[in-house]
């Protein structure tokens, strides 16, 4: 009876063991999933956010590139900015690139915006403008940089987009739907608390042996038993 008792209670704390060692594998998993929840940005949308601000540095460089070619800074900076002209200027598609960049860091780096509107505002924009001032201005005829820079504008535009729509998006979306089982295990209370254990459950009072053979013999021999209760 006692190897019994004692069998049934090592395999309870046995399955106990193994209960709070599931326990704590989940509530370490928890604390991942909550510390990917508490985090602020993702890898994936940092990337598209490095990828938007090399765009800006980019096309600012050739600016400046462009401006020291045809004349020195100073003095392109006043033809370009200060007497501006739709025709002849490249400080529109500058401020396109700037445009395009506070937009993109606002929605999708500061507000943390999970959808493609704001990236599509910001390339038809810049494709309207693009195209339009390709085929009215002058660009065409005042060297490669009439060239460079309203292709590479365009081409970033239309990566930013790509790397938005076939990244980010999909990618975060697919993290979302891996962790978010785990955080209602997590969230969600257990239905059976196990309860204490008693000692009492298991415990089995030792047989008497003498108890045992005076029972015997009383009844092999009921004359013997009768004697002492008549004294």
């Amino acid at each position: 009876m006692d190897s019994r008792g004692s069998s049934v209670s090592e395999s309870w704390l046995a399955g106990r063991g193994r209960g709070s060692v599931n326990t704590a594998s989940n509530s370490l998993r928890g604390d991942s999933y909550e510390a990917g929840q508490k985090k602020c940005i993702s890898d994936v949308r940092r990337t598209f956010c490095l990828f938007v601000t090399f765009d800006l540095l980019f096309i600012t460089l050739l600016w400046i590139i462009e401006l020291n070619v045809n004349g020195g800074i100073q003095k392109q900076l006043q033809q370009e900015v200060l007497h501006y002209d739709y025709h002849a200027s490249f400080f529109d598609i500058f401020l396109l690139a700037v445009f395009r960049f506070a937009a993109l860091i606002l929605a999708y780096a500061v507000c943390r915006l999970r959808h493609w509107w704001a990236i599509a505002v910001t390339t038809a924009v810049c494709c309207a403008f693009l195209i339009v001032k390709v085929i009215l201005s002058k660009l065409l005829s005042q060297g490669a940089f009439g060239y460079l820079l309203p292709i590479i504008s365009f081409v970033l535009a239309w990566i930013e987009t790509w790397l938005l729509d076939f990244k980010v998006l999909p990618q975060e979306a697919e993290e979302e739907n891996r962790y978010r089982p785990l955080g209602e295990a997590v969230q969600r209370p257990p239905l059976l608390h196990p309860g204490p254990v008693s000692e009492g459950q298991f415990y089995s009072p030792p047989e008497s042996l003498a108890d045992s053979d005076e029972d015997l013999d009383d009844k092999q021999d009921p004359e013997k038993g009768l004697l002492p209760r008549l004294a």
